[in-house]
């Protein structure tokens, strides 16, 4: 997969279907978003999103998004 990076739109599954949204940032280590802590690594990103329907923040790994 292409590296995501700041501002790409991207979209993800939820329980509720496909959602759609923009990379908002790259996290490296531990993080919160919608009251989850992801443990993230130099060697294995995870990235901030925030959704274009409800404006709410969560992170995903890479593998779980995809650009466009």
């Amino acid at each position: 997969m292409t590296e995501l990076k700041k501002g790409d739109e991207v979209s993800w599954n939820t329980s509720q279907g496909r959602t759609h949204g923009t990379v908002t940032r790259k996290v490296t280590g531990e993080a919160q978003a919608g009251g989850h802590t992801a443990k993230a690594s130099a060697d294995e990103p995870q990235f901030e999103v925030r959704s274009a329907k409800t404006g709410r923040k969560a992170i995903h790994k890479a593998d779980a998004l995809k650009k466009g």
